[in-house]
């Protein structure tokens, strides 16, 4: 007869060096998470070594209120672990739990932990864009950024020695927006760029990162209020049209004023497309053509007055064989 499997403890179980082991569906994902996690072959990896090995860098939550769906805790740091962990089947994870996080500081734990575990250079726009707007952000605190990246890098390597990482540079005085492009290998303009992006809606920002709509276009359309935002998602899913810079510039321009029948006439092209001309488009009559009727010696003024004398009479002609058709063609109608 089998044995019963042990309950799952209501309060999580404190174990040696502060880490708690907590009931994964106590845990929920940090909300708007602005990495993509892994998927397919590189997340069944991270299981099979899991299922094998265990975890063995504790995720780092945060205490919250509990929520509609049962969970205490905030997942902050190991998105993806917790991911594997499901998928190797274990159904507790090790933490360390953050008390009194704020939102801010959540954030900068969710940033700094992807930003030390990849390069900047091979992270999505959207991804480098959200990296970009903590660093500029107000609440931004160098000083804690400092000690959240401290502590994840002891995690993940308990024998770190820490650098210095407030140094100035030398004999500079830069702005924020010359800071980061200074340390994050971009011009001025590049970081201002990427800051827009983040003002886009997460599904306009999977476009970017997808390639559907290029960094130009995006920050035209960032300039959008949400609510007209959603409206250009919708009807580049529904209709499957293209956004180039010419389109999102006149969306740009109508912004505050979009409308459904707006969108679709700049989004299909119908707004920026040129009416056909009015006017016979212009061309240079050859010289073998004019030389049988005129003479070196005529003048231009010469050539010019006589064409136009025979190009009405050819016309004056034309209309008179049409009248005239169309009267032989009501007679004959009649006599029927």
């Amino acid at each position: 007869m089998l044995s019963e499997q042990p309950s799952e403890p209501s309060v999580p179980s404190v174990q040696s060096g502060g880490i708690q082991s907590i009931p994964i569906n106590k845990i929920r994902m940090y909300k708007d998470h602005p990495f993509r996690l892994y998927e397919d072959e590189r997340l069944t990896d991270m299981a099979d070594s899991i299922q094998a090995n265990g975890v063995l860098v504790p995720v780092t939550v945060r205490n919250i209120d509990v929520d509609e769906n049962g969970c205490e805790f905030e997942m902050l740091a190991g998105h993806n672990r917790m991911n594997a962990a499901q998928m190797a089947g274990l159904d507790h994870l090790p933490c360390i739990v953050k008390d009194h996080l704020s939102d801010e500081e959540a954030l900068m734990y969710v940033v700094e932990t992807n930003v030390l575990q990849r390069s900047f250079s091979d992270m999505l726009p959207s991804e480098k864009a959200k990296v970009l707007s903590l660093r500029y952000s107000d609440m931004f605190s160098q000083g804690k950024r400092n000690d959240i990246i401290e502590e994840l890098q002891k995690l993940e390597n308990p024998q770190y020695i820490k650098e210095d990482t407030t140094s100035p540079l030398v004999g500079t005085k830069l702005r924020t927006d010359e800071k980061l492009g200074v340390e994050y290998g971009l011009s001025k303009n590049s970081v201002a760029r990427l800051l827009r992006i983040d003002h886009l809606i997460i599904e306009l920002k999977r476009r970017v990162d997808d390639a559907e709509i290029g960094i130009y276009p995006a920050v035209d359309l960032s300039y959008l209020s949400e609510a007209e935002q959603r409206l250009v998602d919708s009807i580049l899913f529904d209709q499957g049209y293209k956004v180039d810079m010419k389109k999102s510039r006149l969306l740009r321009d109508y912004s505050g004023k979009l409308t459904n029948e707006q969108v679709v006439r700049i989004l299909s092209g119908e707004a920026t497309r040129k009416p056909p001309s009015k006017t016979p488009a212009s061309f240079k009559l050859k010289h073998k053509v004019y030389a049988k009727y005129f003479s070196p010696q005529s003048k231009a003024s010469e050539v010019e007055e006589i064409i136009d004398k025979a190009l009405e009479m050819y016309f004056a002609h034309q209309r008179q064989d049409h009248q005239s058709k169309n009267t032989e063609e009501d007679y004959h109608a009649n006599e029927v």
